[in-house]
């Protein structure tokens, strides 16, 4: 199995259906040597391809396990800000969330041993770029929670997304000011806690 076989997979995937993800991670699942193929397809950013491998790779993090993506950490975080097409930058905002909740979780996993500095600074980084930027509400409400859970271990970034939360976001659409709300709570709840 190799990416030629990935892209005629990939190419099977008509739209973001449930089971036309589902069916996609499967196959790749079962070959697991592909995942590697699925993330270089992800950030081949000028091909189209890339929105479906996004939603299958996704897919991967978000029912099979986030530990799919961390032999590929370099390459997802390296390259998250070249990502262009709104349909693929929303996957990769929610794998952001996904790697951000289980490096804060106060249980032991493998994306604490895994995520580094230098990966978490990439993702941080990409995220104000995210919120300051026109994005679906999928993508910002991601994001201001993947930026509230590193904020928990860089002081810096909740004074930071505080501010653009109450200067920008807050007055986006309703969804955003929604959550830009709770964000907002949380990080008031947390600095309580100090």
């Amino acid at each position: 199995m190799n990416a030629d076989f990935l892209i005629s997979v990939l190419n099977d995937v008509d739209n973001a259906a449930r089971v036309n993800r589902e069916k996609a991670s499967n196959i790749v699942l079962e070959n697991p040597k592909l995942i590697k193929n699925l993330v270089e397809l992800t950030f081949n950013i000028d091909n189209k391809l890339s929105i479906k491998a996004a939603w299958v790779l996704e897919w991967i993090c978000t029912h099979h396990g986030i530990e799919n993506i961390l032999p590929y950490l370099n390459v997802f975080t390296e390259n998250l800000a070249q990502v262009h097409y709104d349909s693929a930058i929303r996957p990769c905002a929610k794998i952001c969330e996904q790697l951000a909740t289980a490096y804060t979780s106060k249980t032991d996993n493998k994306v604490k041993l895994k995520l580094t500095e230098q990966h978490i600074d990439l993702i941080v980084e990409t995220g104000f770029d995210w919120l300051i930027t026109k994005q679906k509400i999928a993508v910002k409400a991601y994001t201001m929670s993947t930026l509230y859970y590193f904020g928990l271990e860089k002081k810096w970034v909740h004074p930071e997304l505080e501010h653009i939360i109450r200067t920008k976001v807050i007055h986006e659409s309703k969804g955003c000011a929604a959550r830009g709300k709770h964000v907002l709570e949380m990080v008031e709840k947390n600095k309580k806690s100090y």
